[in-house]
């Protein structure tokens, strides 16, 4: 474990470009009242609110808080949630020059109500997608193109997060390539819906039903989820698969090697699941940046998402809190 403490040292101030949904992640915060007399619905009374990073922004958000230097490449809105994930960027002292401002979209949010007191833990009612899916125009996209072109300079990595928003298309994934094999740039790849269509990959990264989804086999056997992680190295022709099984670890896949499985790291019992898959692309791909074995960085990323669920809503993981739990499991 002390090359892995050794190896989240180097993490700081390496370039990851990002590309992919950027969203942001709304909480209303509330304390279940009554049944209301309009409805058979609970009344929350609100007592807070608060604004995140979501989407491709959470992998951003933490890669900067594991100590990297993101580079997002994405679409928002001309709209004052556009202006409020900026804001949040710049807070966090992120270079948004790749974010492009597309008029015909909104930016995405995702509204949560969480119900619960101040000292217990507040479960989810309610979620509220308001999500820009609509094909991208060629003449934006081309300029999102030049965006990664200038972001991927000098740049150790490209990690592509799809969340199905139309920002990530076959024609844009095509360029993609093209750039980075002429860059020498690896690629790392989660997406949601469709991740045996990112030919050529370094590792794509999906969980569970994502590969379930893609395959067609039943992944919640430990027979089906060999087959299912064999087929997605074969169809996708990428270097690994990594498969994110929530409670269960993860579990990774190469060519002509045996499948390495590692059990979750943590406690059983968790707070919230929210954007842990987004950790876990986070720090694998910083891992793999600086040298990391995709063992090694498989480890590093499995306890990064353990410490990620500990944590309510959208959430990141410090460089410091890495590397004491590794310190812990040595």
């Amino acid at each position: 474990m002390k090359k892995l403490i050794e190896l989240v040292g180097k993490f700081r101030d390496t370039r990851i470009v990002v590309l992919g949904d950027l969203v942001i992640d709304k909480y209303i915060f509330g304390s279940p009242e009554r049944v209301s007399r309009e409805a058979p619905v609970l009344i929350i009374r609100e007592n807070e609110r608060d604004i995140r990073l979501g989407g491709a922004g959470n992998v951003v958000a933490n890669i900067r808080a594991l100590g990297g230097r993101p580079r997002p490449v994405g679409l928002m809105g001309a709209d004052d949630i556009g202006e409020q994930l900026m804001d949040l960027m710049a807070n966090r002292g992120i270079n948004s020059e790749g974010i492009l401002v597309d008029p015909a979209r909104f930016t995405t949010t995702k509204t949560r109500v969480l119900g619960g007191g101040r000292n217990t833990v507040r479960q989810q009612m309610l979620r509220i997608d308001r999500q820009s899916d609509t094909r991208v125009d060629p003449s934006i996209r081309a300029i999102l193109v030049e965006h990664l072109n200038r972001a991927l300079e000098g740049a150790d990595a490209l990690v592509v997060s799809d969340y199905g928003e139309g920002v990530v298309e076959a024609e844009l994934f095509d360029e993609v390539m093209r750039i980075t094999r002429e860059k020498t740039v690896p690629v790392f790849v989660d997406s949601r819906y469709r991740i045996e269509l990112f030919m050529g990959a370094d590792t794509l990264i999906p969980s569970e039903p994502e590969l379930f989804s893609a395959s067609k086999l039943n992944v919640a056997t430990e027979t089906g989820l060999e087959k299912a992680g064999r087929w997605l190295l074969q169809t996708a022709q990428c270097g690994a698969a990594m498969v994110k099984r929530g409670k269960k670890g993860v579990a990774l896949f190469k060519p002509d090697r045996p499948t390495l499985k590692v059990p979750a790291y943590g406690p059983d019992e968790v707070a919230d699941r929210t954007g842990a898959g987004d950790t876990v692309l986070a720090a694998y791909s910083l891992a793999r940046s600086v040298g990391a074995e995709s063992e090694e960085a498989l480890c590093i990323a499995n306890i990064a998402g353990g410490i990620s669920v500990t944590k309510s809503g959208t959430a990141v993981v410090k460089a410091e809190e890495l590397k004491r739990a590794l310190e812990d499991v040595c």
